[in-house]
């Protein structure tokens, strides 16, 4: 029987290659809002995050993830982003 292959995707703050599932993907959509992908499969430019408070705390600081998406990233995403990682 054949293996499934399990998708990998790098977290941007800490570099790391992980399984997609232990990661919160961030997208810019075409219209140039910024959103959190629950599905994985919205369109637009993404990015990968791990699901760590330390590193949201490094994203906030360094402002990384306005760099990787090239458009400033409103608050609410990343107060949505600590829930999400809260539980």
């Amino acid at each position: 029987m054949k293996t499934k292959k399990i998708p990998f995707r790098t977290c941007i703050v800490t570099r790391e290659k992980l399984p997609k599932q232990e990661l919160i993907r961030i997208v810019r959509t075409p219209d140039g809002k910024v959103e959190i992908d629950e599905t994985g499969k919205a369109n637009g430019r993404g990015c990968y995050i791990k699901k760590d408070l330390s590193v949201l705390t490094e994203l906030k600081k360094k402002n990384i993830l306005s760099r990787q998406l090239e458009v400033s990233v409103p608050d609410d995403i990343y107060e949505e982003l600590e829930k999400m990682i809260n539980g």
